[in-house]
């Protein structure tokens, strides 16, 4: 930010004659914002430094003199010198200790320094300094405790991240960026209950500030994921603003000429990810008499990695758009004449949407990188399995849903260590291991508790899990303590290197999914060496994403009918080790034939399904995503998911939300739609 005004420079005026104003106090502090803008417009950014320099050196009584520190700060931060940026930054808040701005920046450049300490001290002194906090110091103030929640986390200080972040809420409640983060924060601790309203912040303020992808760690409510996505997008997406500076190509009469189809997938996670793991295979596959294959990298450089380095090897044409604006973005891939756009992000880390909503192909899919539907205006189609959305499930997706045989693709060439023992890793040689490798932040207090109730039925077993951080791994230990179960029977696994991690896998006897978030590519790297899955099935896609990968497997007895189910099976696959040998020795033998692991034919599928979704096009029968109702559905998922309800059945799931439609429908009529709320039979 920089101190601007609408005052027009003479651009008649030398610059030693403007210099010489300034130094001889004639040159007013608008005139010298206005001067130095026009310098740097016109690349003169070293005059604009000498011209800030002479007039902050003679000017010293100025009563606005920290906002010319403040932009001097500015345009040498922006010529690469941080020292001197630093050095006016001081100034300006030394000279005005309630410019929260000031604080703000030089907050930002310590931290970009690598000065993270100073950073959050920098910051600590305006919040404490505006506790008592009037209007035009609450942005300032909210900004200070973002700032101090966001790196504190990153530097693993979980604890003091957590108190800034709830500041920042009580202070803005209606604010959800503090909330969003202290959310995720507390279900990476397993802290539970994980939300906990106070005076100020309501369950309603919690489940507006929960993302799209962290509610479905929180409920397996497919209708209100599709709610919130839709919420999300259009908050955050909505329509381009230069959408009129931007030319839509039209769909191209391909069928039948002979011509290949230009396939381009966007995606932040074609590198060392489970996504780019996933795609490097499917990539390589795909055949290029028939498809032409783009790929759009918008993620974090990757200079030396080996998963990046061989998609770029697989496609035909790789782009890294991380640089460009949306708008460019855009104008690239309708350069490239693509006709069918994958998105590969959906609402997932440095994901690009708004590039999708500038429509830069004829057809975009989703597909692969999220778990849900993206319930926008622009995806038209998904790309699912018969698992994760039987057709009675469809009503959950505003695209139209499209099938191959099973949504996780798989790496058969990724590379495994051998083998190591139990010892090496710390499992006792003789004990009954149950392992989860799912994130901390899938661990619900109900998925926990029946891992204890598991403990408690098998005596002498241990549950291996993945190490979270060391507040986080003892609080599970003191967990277990209070459920009767000894704490070194949870034993936790450090991080390490993907073939290293693969190869250890095999050592466990049962691996016990989470709910409602499950297993995705880690279900499909455990029973690729071996480790049958135990999961349940709910009703999201989340949910059903493990199951799905189980079927495909051609395991499908590892699938659960509910929590009771699941404790069911586990104790009795442990108490009768043949049954569960029998499993494992239908893996082995399917391995190389079962779905799961058929990658020619899933790249057959897929070029199969782009080719579908351009006759659609090419007839004009692409179909328009159904977003009715959405709003109303949100309301009524907001006060349903602060029920808490874990599991229940689809039939009873389904007459909530009609109840709660009528009371609505009978207050004021409803327009129907074709999910929950049709029209009246004629």
């Amino acid at each position: 930010m920089t101190v601007s005004t609408p005052i027009l420079a003479d651009p008649a005026a030398s610059f030693l004659n403007i210099l010489g104003r300034a130094r001889n106090q004639q040159l007013s502090l608008a005139e010298l914002f206005q001067m130095t803008e026009g310098l740097t417009a016109a690349g003169a950014t070293v005059q604009a430094g000498e011209l800030y320099k002479i007039w902050i050196a003679f000017n010293d009584s100025n009563p606005l003199l920290h906002l010319a520190y403040f932009n001097y700060a500015v345009a040498l931060s922006k010529a690469g010198d941080a020292a001197g940026a630093l050095q006016a930054l001081r100034a300006a808040v030394r000279i005005n200790p309630q410019f929260g701005q000031a604080h703000i920046n030089l907050g930002r450049t310590l931290e970009d320094c690598g000065l993270t300490g100073q950073a959050v001290q920098q910051w600590r002194i305006y919040a404490d300094a505006t506790a008592d906090v009037t209007p035009d110091k609450i942005s300032n103030r909210l900004l200070s405790l973002q700032h101090i929640g966001r790196v504190l986390e990153g530097t693993g200080h979980l604890e003091e991240a957590e108190a800034a972040l709830w500041q920042a809420m009580e202070l803005q409640p209606s604010r959800p960026e503090a909330a969003q983060h202290w959310i995720s924060l507390r279900m990476r601790q397993c802290k539970w209950p994980v939300f906990t309203p106070s005076l100020h912040v309501t369950p309603r303020h919690f489940m507006d500030a929960t993302s799209s992808m962290t509610i479905a760690c929180y409920t397996d409510d497919p209708i209100f994921h599709l709610a919130k996505a839709h919420r999300y997008c259009r908050t955050n997406v909505g329509r381009p603003a230069d959408l009129q500076d931007f030319a839509r190509n039209p769909v191209q009469q391909k069928s039948g000429t002979g011509q290949r189809l230009r396939i381009g997938y966007v995606s932040s996670d074609l590198r060392q990810h489970a996504v780019g793991f996933a795609l490097s295979e499917v990539l390589e596959l795909h055949d290029k008499a028939s498809v032409e294959i783009f790929a759009y990298y918008c993620g974090d450089p990757a200079p030396l990695d080996q998963t990046q380095a061989r998609i770029k090897q697989a496609v035909d044409h790789w782009r890294d758009i991380t640089a460009l604006s949306d708008i460019d973005a855009a104008r690239q891939i309708a350069a490239d004449a693509i006709d069918v756009l994958v998105d590969v992000n959906g609402y997932t880390k440095h994901a690009r949407t708004k590039i999708f909503a500038y429509r830069p192909a004829p057809v975009i899919v989703n597909f692969c990188g999220y778990p849900g539907t993206v319930a926008s205006p622009y995806h038209q189609y998904m790309i699912a399995d018969e698992h994760i959305v039987p057709p009675e499930n469809e009503i959950y997706y505003t695209e139209k849903v499209l099938r191959i045989a099973c949504n996780q693709p798989v790496d058969r060439k990724r590379a495994v260590s051998p083998r190591p023992t139990r010892a090496s890793v710390g499992l006792p040689e003789n004990a009954f291991v149950f392992a989860s490798f799912n994130g901390m932040q899938k661990i619900t207090a109900a998925c926990f508790g029946r891992w204890m109730a598991i403990l408690l039925a098998t005596p002498g077993s241990v549950l291996w899990l993945l190490a979270g951080d060391d507040s986080v791994n003892e609080r599970l230990k003191q967990i277990a303590t209070q459920n009767g179960v000894a704490p070194e029977r949870i034993i936790f696994a450090g991080k390490a290197q993907n073939p290293d991690h693969l190869a250890r896998i095999g050592l466990a006897d049962l691996f016990l999914d989470t709910f409602p978030y499950g297993a995705h590519s880690t279900a499909a790297d455990a029973i690729t060496q071996g480790l049958p899955v135990l999961t349940i099935e709910g009703k999201s896609f989340a949910s059903r994403f493990c199951a799905s990968i189980a079927s495909a497997a051609g395991i499908p007895e590892m699938i659960c009918s509910g929590p009771d189910d699941y404790v069911h099976k586990a104790v009795a696959f442990a108490r009768n080790p043949a049954s569960l040998a029998a499993v494992k020795g239908s893996l082995q033998r399917q391995r190389e034939t079962c779905a799961l692991r058929d990658m020619p034919a899933l790249a057959r599928r897929l070029e199969a399904l782009f080719w579908q979704m351009q006759g659609d096009a090419e007839r004009g029968e692409t179909p328009v995503p159904d977003l009715r109702n959405l709003d109303v559905y949100y309301e009524i998922g907001a006060e349903l998911a602060a029920a808490g309800i874990e599991f229940e059945t689809d039939e009873a799931y389904r007459l909530r939300y009609r109840e709660a439609l009528a009371r609505l429908d009978e207050h004021a009529p409803l327009w129907p739609d074709a999910r929950l709320w049709p029209a009246p039979a004629a």
